[in-house]
């Protein structure tokens, strides 16, 4: 044991310790405790991997190249044949288009096949000792300290990923309590087993209870007009449908958009790369993961499935989005220059966005909030 790893170690035991008194007084058993006290030990490689993902680290052509393979679509094809009726039963209980459901089960698990070995308790606890966003994970480990004490799992059955996601559709415990189903009537809401009924439910009736519109797209490839304006891009302005053709935006065949409510305008790799409108459902996956990527990903994959045999434009060479590392040293600098991004946590969200536009509008750059390298370069270190 190195002297690093020795003091990381007593930096968790102390955290651990404030956390059992917090669990106890919230109502957590003494026996579920003594059960979960194994797991709840240091483990290094869960906040790396934390630095490290793939929806951050590449462009959106790299990760949809990543994510949507034509092996995930043969075999995605393959399963519902094979799960055609139960997987279209859920979708006519909770009016879920059977293609989305088995999309997200495709991302998250290879459909099942890479439902995660890291004890749950393991990765939460770590990522809430020492993580972006522990005071999250810390209420999440103690949800699922909740769920050990219900009898719902058994500790050391309760694996997932190294975020703390567990069983078929990747729950966080919060998302367990909240959404998942017994569908098979078995007397419970088992996400965890090999057999994926209660798992495909419980993503279908995640997504009903977030509002899918049933039989809607979740979003388009689109072309923008020359002169664009790309300050209007991002998940968080939504259009109608009649302003953007009135902008000149149009399906990749050149056709007016059609109209399904309210879009958005994404641009994932600024304004080089492919755009897309996104309606309604998009936004839907997007609470399921918060990464546009993700959400265009699942989006793709489900109309693939579906027999369509579109291709997303590619991103133009050497468009690599920042690290995380670098997003945050990014963040500091567009501060220090007089443009706050609310924080610097090397995550792109709406202010770091609107920053970095206001600095790409005073530069003269195309204002479409994609950080790159030079962009990080122009603006000198932080204080």
């Amino acid at each position: 044991m190195t002297e690093a790893f020795g003091d990381a170690e007593k930096r968790f035991d102390q955290w651990r310790e404030g956390y059992i008194e917090k669990a106890t007084q919230s109502g957590i058993s003494q026996e579920t405790l003594d059960r979960a006290m194994p797991y709840l030990v240091l483990d290094p490689s869960i906040h790396e991997q934390q630095c490290n993902q793939s929806e951050f680290a590449l462009n959106i052509s790299q990760y949809l190249d990543r994510v949507v393979t034509l092996d995930r679509v043969s075999k995605g094809r393959a399963t519902f044949r094979n799960q055609r009726q139960i997987l279209n039963e859920i979708a006519e209980a909770y009016h879920v288009d059977p293609q989305v459901i088995l999309a997200i089960w495709g991302v998250e698990t290879d459909y099942g096949r890479v439902r995660g070995a890291h004890s749950v308790l393991t990765a939460l606890g770590n990522l809430a000792h020492n993580g972006h966003r522990a005071e999250f994970f810390e209420t999440e480990l103690t949800t699922a300290l909740s769920i050990i004490d219900g009898g719902h799992v058994d500790a050391d059955a309760m694996l997932g990923s190294w975020a703390g996601a567990m069983g078929h559709g990747q729950f966080m415990p919060s998302s367990f309590l909240n959404f998942a189903v017994d569908h098979d009537h078995d007397g419970k809401s088992d996400i965890w087993s090999k057999d994926p009924t209660d798992g495909l439910a419980s993503i279908a009736n995640y997504l009903a209870r977030h509002d899918w519109h049933e039989s809607q797209p979740w979003g388009i490839e689109a072309r923008l007009a020359d002169g664009f304006d790309f300050t209007l891009t991002g998940p968080e302005h939504r259009l109608s449908i009649s302003d953007l053709n009135g902008m000149g935006v149009r399906t990749m065949e050149g056709t007016a958009l059609p109209d399904y409510g309210d879009a958005s305008v994404l641009c994932p790799s600024g304004a080089t790369g492919p755009a897309f409108v996104v309606n309604h459902n998009f936004h839907v996956i997007l609470t399921y993961n918060r990464a546009e990527a993700y959400g265009i990903a699942v989006g793709y994959l489900s109309d693939r499935l579906a027999g369509s045999r579109a291709k997303i434009t590619p991103c133009p060479e050497g468009l690599p989005p920042l690290t995380r590392g670098q997003m945050a040293q990014l963040q500091l600098r567009l501060t220090a220059a007089g443009y706050d991004t609310q924080g610097a946590d090397g995550f792109t969200g709406p202010n770091t966005r609107m920053a970095l536009r206001a600095y790409q509008n005073d530069i003269g750059l195309i204002p479409d909030g994609f950080a790159t390298l030079a962009l990080l370069n122009g603006l000198a270190p932080s204080a």
